[in-house]
């Protein structure tokens, strides 16, 4: 039999169900999942393998009209994943208007690469409103397939998977085949804790917040982590500490315990907060978290 090989890239608005659409379709946690809008901030590869296939899926940061060089950063990663795809994934859901990026949407109006429209969260819907929405996609979007789905009960996603291994080129696979993310044990650590404090705070504070994985040094029966949560301004410093430390606590402890169910490995984490003003316009330091690649 041949192989097939390729690039699926899922893209979308804030707060439609990519990642979880992603995570569903590899089968791990690998994108942070919260009610908050831009939980994404780089662009996650999870790779699905077969004897005659791999699907090298793209998880990306939701489409916004950028307010600072953190958020330019995280639009190239949008823009990048429209470019290499071999397959895209418009995520769309039932209470999104199709006017709302209508940028974004000529961008995939102009491609010659294969669309499937996936309408999201249609178990919260009714039949009528779903009809309608497709009608109204299926003219702003005429060459893509529209497919309806709910990421969180998993309902279609292997109707997906089936229409996207059809769509994949015939290629030899880009990575091993044992291999599960192109990314690396610090970059889970950074979004673990990153994703507790998106749980946990509100406002302003979760976007003021990256995490710098300053060591990670794996034992035989233990790994030994100490992060460091960067913040804009010291009065966030002192809200993620918390009264007699006990935010950070929190923060430390469920971590943790998602490390060690990530890792299958007993985990010391130390956390520590640091005032690093204005690290999401400062080209070094974007760079340095991983973003201006």
């Amino acid at each position: 039999m041949k192989h097939k090989s390729g690039f699926v890239s899922i893209v979308g608005n804030p707060n439609v169900g990519k990642s979880t659409l992603m995570n569903g379709l590899v089968g791990e946690k690998l994108s942070i999942i919260t009610s908050k809008m831009q939980t994404t901030r780089h662009r996650i590869k999870g790779i699905v393998n077969g004897d005659d296939f791999q699907i090298i899926y793209s998880d990306t940061p939701g489409i916004l009209k950028p307010n600072y060089k953190l958020q330019e950063s995280m639009l190239k990663f949008v823009d990048s994943a429209l470019v290499d795809a071999d397959v895209i994934l418009y995520v769309t859901d039932v209470f999104e208007r199709w006017d709302k990026n209508q940028e974004y949407l000529e961008k995939l109006q102009a491609t010659d690469t294969p669309i499937l429209l996936v309408l999201n969260k249609i178990d919260i819907s009714d039949q009528e409103t779903v009809d309608q929405l497709i009608k109204d996609w299926q003219e702003r979007l005429p060459k893509a397939e529209i497919l309806v789905i709910s990421a969180l009960r998993k309902f279609n996603l292997n109707y997906i998977f089936d229409r996207i291994v059809e769509l994949l080129p015939e290629a030899p696979p880009y990575f091993e085949k044992d291999q599960l993310t192109d990314k690396s044990e610090r970059f889970f650590v950074q979004e673990i804790i990153r994703e507790k404090i998106l749980v946990h705070y509100k406002k302003e504070i979760p976007y003021s917040v990256e995490i710098e994985v300053e060591e990670f040094k794996e034992e035989p029966e233990i790994i030994k982590i100490r992060a460091i949560i960067h913040v804009i301004r010291s009065s966030q410093k002192g809200i993620i500490i918390g009264h007699q430390g006990l935010g950070l606590r929190r923060v430390g402890t469920e971590a943790r315990k998602d490390m060690e169910e990530f890792f299958g490995k007993q985990v010391f984490l130390k956390t520590i907060v640091k005032v690093n003003k204005d690290w999401r316009d400062k080209d070094n330091q974007l760079k340095n978290f991983g973003y201006n690649e």
